[in-house]
């Protein structure tokens, strides 16, 4: 009776098996199909999907957090867009900066520019777990924020305050409670990005690059056309 029981377990493990194989199968076929099915645009140069060019340039965001030791970190994100009027969100695998954001529920993000850009993307070459004073060893300083369990990075003239809403699959959004800006950067009282100077990244030449100058007014630029 056992033997039976137990070739009856080895035929469904077995089919089971099969079954996995299977869908796996039809699911690259599927895949495959989709990107054969893909056709090219006629007098232009096709990458497909899978290519850098996906949405670029990118912002260099700056997120902070404090550690289990209360250690400021600092890393940068590319993967990252305004969601809502005070939200945002950020694309993120797993970093110490995942951790710390579990911890506290809070971050700040700053923004890398003309006049950072070695110790920013030092942040983003270097871990936390491996280097947990690398903000010192950039030479930055850090506040902690009034609002939320966050440091303040005080090299980077603007800042956001934020609270975590929810950090799920990878996808971090933010609530934004405060922004700060330093008085250098602001013009008749709001932020100039002429005066912060912002990089963004390029993903397609792997470096970074400047924020341009003005071309054109918001909501006045098309109006040539009503």
């Amino acid at each position: 009776m056992k033997q039976v029981l137990f070739a009856a377990a080895l035929l469904l493990a077995l089919a089971s098996c099969a079954g996995e194989k299977s869908n796996q199968s039809n699911a690259n076929e599927k895949m495959n199909t989709m990107k054969e099915e893909v056709k090219e645009v006629a007098g232009r140069k096709n990458f497909g999907a899978d290519h850098a060019l996906v949405t670029t340039p990118q912002p260099c965001v700056m997120i902070a957090t404090w550690d289990k030791d209360h250690n400021p970190d600092v890393m940068m994100a590319a993967w990252a867009g305004q969601l809502d009027y005070k939200q945002i969100v950020i694309s993120l695998s797993k970093h110490k900066t995942t951790e710390n954001l579990e911890l506290t529920g809070a971050f700040t993000v700053s923004f890398a520019d003309e006049r950072t850009v070695a110790e920013s993307d030092y942040f983003g070459l270097v871990s936390g777990n491996n280097v947990p004073d690398k903000v010192a060893r950039a030479g930055f300083t850090v506040t902690p924020s009034p609002n939320v369990d966050a440091p303040i990075i005080n090299e980077y003239p603007l800042t956001l305050e934020c609270r975590v809403v929810s950090f799920e699959d990878g996808m971090l959004i933010g609530e934004v409670v405060n922004q700060s800006a330093d008085e250098s950067i602001l013009t008749d009282g709001k932020v100039d990005l002429a005066k912060l100077k912002p990089i963004v990244f390029d993903a397609a030449g792997i470096c970074y690059r400047a924020v341009g100058d003005s071309v054109g007014k918001a909501w006045g630029a098309g109006k040539k056309f009503q």
